[in-house]
């Protein structure tokens, strides 16, 4: 590992030498069960976001506009698609220029690794990785996340405070910290205790309504990072995790700091994050983009969300007839779609997507390929990519009717998959 030393604050360039000396590593292999059938195909990271987006284009534009422009991404869990997409979608780095998005696969590495055992053993069995790439920081994420964030600021607080593990971190309601690796902090952000997804979570000393949870975002110092995980590695009773070995650790040690998330225009403001790690949370962040102000602007020029542009045509809305006009309202609608004499509402229309004379949809997402037949009635619904719904079908107004043919989720939404229509 290269020894470089830690740039001059006072430099202009400070927080772009930083970026450039920085591997991100993004956390892409997981299964997302809790996504149920929406995940069988693929794996979480490529599952289809905000009308033309994969859900793992959130955490690589991040990469890629704060100047991280070195990334690996660990995959696992049925990733061919993701694999199709990021290579037919992020081949536009140089190479030259010492830039990449390269794919890390579970492999068989020798007679004792196989399949990734934990976030920390995804890393540790990279590593001849890192070592080629020569990094001083390592950015370690999850690529399942929906957030823009700008990392450079929180690698600057890394290199400024010394620590050996800086974590990102966002206030959440004390009620659903549950799910979180949850921390305690002093007055200088030094991490003093840590708590992974506790059953009574602790609450803020200054705000005891909110805790303080792990963004499942970590920069590292490189050296410190292949010490610490070469000797996890050897420790049979560890879990090879992050959050439940590798961070307590370093915590022990006081060399552990939280960095607090906040909006890219507006510091005082927390900054948009999202777990969409269930169909009800999937289809909410879906559907809020559809509101006139949504909390996550896709249409900002500054932060642009970069993906796999396809070939497709413009979306079109046809027939205008009393009864039968082709439209969208409050909705989006991406390139490809048809609505042919059809009625859209509140919803997001993926690429290619289909909705044939006299149906009406409402509050539902119709991803990439799907087809709406003739007089169908859909609503508060997802229809899963490349679906076909024959002419007449109604979805999303008799939950056990539904239930009976496809998946309902505890907040009411029906998803729809290929494999449900066929059997």
């Amino acid at each position: 590992m290269n020894a470089k030393n830690t740039p001059n604050e006072q430099d202009s360039r400070f927080v772009s030498r930083l970026t450039r000396e920085t591997l991100a590593l993004v956390m892409a292999g997981g299964r997302g069960s809790r996504l149920m059938q929406l995940t069988l195909p693929r794996a979480k990271p490529a599952v289809p976001f905000g009308g033309k987006f994969r859900i793992i284009d959130f955490t690589l534009s991040n990469c890629i506009n704060s100047g991280v422009r070195r990334v690996g991404v660990l995959t696992q869990y049925k990733s061919h698609s993701l694999i199709r997409h990021l290579q037919q979608g992020w081949g536009f780095l140089r190479g030259q220029f010492g830039e990449f998005v390269e794919l890390l696969p579970a492999e068989q590495r020798g007679e004792v690794y196989g399949w990734y055992a934990g976030t920390a053993d995804a890393v540790f069995q990279n590593l001849d990785f890192i070592r080629r790439c020569q990094p001083a920081y390592v950015l370690v994420l999850a690529g399942d996340h929906i957030y823009k964030m700008d990392y450079g600021p929180m690698i600057a607080q890394h290199a400024r405070t010394g620590a050996k593990v800086t974590v990102g971190c966002i206030e959440v309601p004390l009620g659903e910290a549950k799910g979180f690796g949850v921390m305690q902090v002093d007055a200088h952000n030094r991490i003093t205790e840590f708590q992974e997804k506790p059953e009574s979570p602790k609450g803020l000393a200054d705000k005891p309504e909110v805790a303080l949870a792990s963004m499942g975002i970590y920069v590292f110092d490189a050296r410190f990072l292949l010490d610490e995980l070469t000797q996890d590695a050897g420790v049979s009773e560890s879990s090879h995790d992050f959050g439940k070995d590798i961070v307590p650790a370093v915590i022990a040690s006081g060399d552990a700091y939280a960095y607090r998330f906040s909006d890219l225009y507006d510091p005082a403001r927390q900054g948009y994050w999202r777990d969409v790690g269930t169909i009800d949370a999937y289809w909410q962040a879906n559907i809020e983009l559809t509101y006139v102000l949504p909390d996550l602007n896709l249409y900002d020029a500054e932060w642009p969300i970069w993906t796999l542009q396809e070939q497709v045509p413009p979306a079109k809305f046809v027939f205008d007839e009393s009864e039968m006009a082709g439209a969208a309202i409050e909705s989006l609608v991406a390139g490809g779609c048809i609505v042919s004499g059809a009625a859209v509402r509140r919803s997001v229309l993926f690429v290619n997507a289909r909705v044939e004379r006299g149906s009406k949809v409402e509050d539902s997402l119709l991803l990439p390929g799907a087809h709406v037949g003739r007089n169908c009635q859909i609503r508060r619904a997802i229809i899963d990519e490349g679906c076909v719904i024959p002419d007449g079908t109604r979805i999303g107004f008799n939950n056990a009717k539904d239930r009976k043919n496809y998946h309902v989720s505890p907040g009411g939404i029906t998803l729809v998959t290929r494999e449900m229509l066929e059997g």
